[in-house]
């Protein structure tokens, strides 16, 4: 029997996610995106070549591999086909091997003005969003008003429906966030060419998805973002507006626990943030320049210098409750070559009572949050690029092997580089 592949982020996004996707999918019949936007990037390393995908499923790049964008993942035509496009031009063709599903709600012109206008509002107190239309994409399928894909085979249908829904985001646009309006005949227009280029790929996803199961392939389903940006278990308000843990995979796709056999969970061997919002163990020191520098660690959607930090393993624990993950996969090892010492929180302590905890999760509580260190060494040797567990520093090693026993979960691949050949799989996906 195959087993499908469930992989998570175990922090706040841009934990390497891509890479591994893309490594697990090569033996894989489907690969498949659960929930979020184009506000997610996975970027992949091939033959020296960087390809940063936003919504279509890394895997992809493997030309055996069958892609689908399920029904938790919110749509912006305009960009699938932008990366279609690019990818087009790297001579990778997946037209004929990408289903969309019918139910997956649309990102159309008015979300995003309203993500901005609101973060424009916000001010000091902005969320971070990366201004995709995310957010109001996603409120509109929950106050059931959303345009869905299916809707795109209908012109008639979709005209009437936008029409509406631009006269409702106009009268917020206009008479609160003092905006100009959009024009809904501009929006179908710009529309109706992406409905040509995907009217073949909308297809019901769920039923191909258990055709797949039926018939004993192999699926891997790709998270988006991490687990402390889930709306409902991440550090909120400083979310994102999808269920980015193993909940979402589920609700996202329509295909029960039951057959996700193997949850890999990812982190970075250090800490990263995008945006705004609680981060116990940043850095602010020549250790943060050493990650920016060294980890490239700037947002591949937005560009954006990430946060950088020490790794934390109370949150790590935390995340893997959360997603019941089954094995650890630490990313950018090679990072941290050269470092001196390397430390991992291994508790916080609560400023305003000294009180030693293992946990948090509301944002007043964050406020008063001190990390708790370990301290190890650091090596001097090289692991970028090391392919067996054996050749890695012990300093390297020990590390690891801690990280396995804070978390009571096996440490099953270690990436030790950014292109595809630079891993160690110390477990047989």
């Amino acid at each position: 029997m195959n087993k499908n592949i469930a992989i998570l982020g175990t922090q706040w996004g841009d934990e390497g996610k891509g890479k591994i996707v893309d490594c697990l999918t090569k033996d894989a019949a489907y690969v498949v995106r659960c929930q979020g936007g184009h506000n997610a990037g996975h970027t992949l390393v091939v033959n020296g070549e960087k390809i940063i995908l936003h919504l279509i499923p890394s895997g992809l790049l493997h030309e055996n591999v069958i892609g689908v964008i399920a029904n938790g993942v919110v749509i912006s035509p305009s960009a699938l086909i932008e990366e279609i496009k690019m990818l087009e031009k790297h001579k990778i063709f997946i037209k004929n091997r990408l289903y969309i599903s019918n139910s997956a709600p649309l990102i159309l012109k008015y979300h995003i003005k309203m993500d901005i206008a609101r973060e424009k509002k916000l001010g000091f107190h902005a969320i971070g969003t990366t201004g995709r239309g995310i957010g109001p994409a996603y409120e509109d399928k929950i106050a059931r008003r959303a345009l869905r894909v299916s809707d795109l085979k209908d012109e008639k249908r979709l005209s009437e429906r936008l029409e509406k829904i631009v006269d409702y985001y106009n009268h917020q646009l206009v008479s609160f966030y003092k905006q100009k309006p959009v024009d809904y005949k501009k929006i179908l227009k710009d529309l109706l060419p992406s409905i040509d280029l995907i009217q073949d790929m909308i297809q019901d996803t769920t039923h191909i998805l258990h055709t797949a199961i039926k018939d004993n392939k192999k699926i891997v389903f790709e998270g988006a973002q991490g687990s402390f940006l889930d709306i409902d278990h991440g550090t909120y308000p400083y979310v994102t507006s999808s269920n980015t843990t193993i909940g979402g995979i589920c609700s996202g796709t329509g295909v029960g626990p039951k057959h996700l056999h193997c949850i890999i969970g990812i982190t970075k061997a250090y800490s990263t943030r995008v945006g705004n919002g609680p981060f116990p163990t940043e850095l602010f020191n020549n250790i943060d320049e050493h990650f920016s520098k060294k980890g490239n660690e700037f947002g591949s959607t937005t560009g954006r210098k990430r946060r950088t930090g020490w790794l934390d393993a109370v949150s790590l624990c935390r995340a893997v409750k959360l997603n019941s993950v089954s094995s650890l996969c630490v990313t950018k090892l090679d990072v941290l070559d050269g470092l001196k010492e390397i430390k991992i929180c291994t508790s916080y302590k609560d400023v305003s009572t000294s009180e030693k905890i293992l946990t948090v999760n509301t944002i007043n509580h964050w406020k008063n949050i001190k990390p708790i260190y370990e301290t190890y060494p650091g090596w001097n040797k090289k692991t970028l690029g090391i392919k067996t567990f054996e050749n890695l520093p012990c300093e390297a090693k020990n590390y690891l092997k801690r990280i396995e026993s804070i978390t009571k979960v096996p440490v099953d691949i270690i990436s030790t580089g950014p292109e595809r050949s630079d891993i160690i799989f110390l477990n047989n996906f």
